[in-house]
Order: C-alpha cells, then structure tokens, then sequence
C-alpha cells in the first residue's frame, strides 16, 4: 500500500529539500504555499505577533518501503544546523487507499 508523506518545512530550506529528494530517486513532488504556526503560537518581534508564519508543503507518495529513505531525506535537508530549532517543520504519515492517473482514467496498482 503506498504512503503519503507531508512535510512542512521553511521557505528558506524548500530547494534543498527539493534537491535531495530528487537525488535520492524521488523526482514526484508536489509543493503548496502555506501558512500557519506551530506549537509556539507564531513569533514575536517587539510589540508585533506574526501569528501565522509562511511555509511550505511538500507531498510525496512512494511505497511502504520508500518511507524511511524519503523522511530521513527531509530531515536532513531540511533542518537548520546539526540539532535544528524550533519551526524547522513537521512531517506526516499516512496511508493511501488507492490512487488514479486522470490521462488515463485508470486505477494505479
């Protein structure tokens, strides 16, 4: 069964994410601007709240046994120094059902 990754990660560090991805062998990527926050509310600069903070999401669907490989690839490309920092982003798993090729109109196996 094939699994959806999503990452969020930082504007700033989404070619690099990009780039490793592909040299990894995974060139499908679909990328969205974002906005949102996460568990600290945004950040604060003087006496201005930037509540929600741009971002962007990746998506990728490979098989079960890709998983691994391609969640170690963001990690790695998309964290800020050797330990990271808050904001780096967030990673999401899930399970796909079924997928279908619109040129075609047929189930993918």
């Amino acid at each position: 069964m094939p699994t959806m990754i999503q990452s969020v990660v930082r504007p700033e560090k989404v070619h690099e994410v990009m780039k490793a991805l592909l040299d990894a062998g995974f060139p499908a990527v679909t990328k969205m601007d974002v906005f949102g926050r996460g568990k600290q509310r945004g950040i604060k600069v003087g006496e201005i709240t930037y509540d929600e903070l741009p971002k962007e999401q990746l998506m990728v669907v490979v098989g079960d046994g890709d998983k691994d490989l391609v969640v170690e690839t963001i990690i790695k490309a998309a964290r800020t120094g050797i330990k990271g920092v808050f904001g780096d982003g967030k990673i999401f798993i899930s399970k796909v059902e079924e997928t279908w090729t619109v040129s075609t109109a047929s189930k993918d196996a």
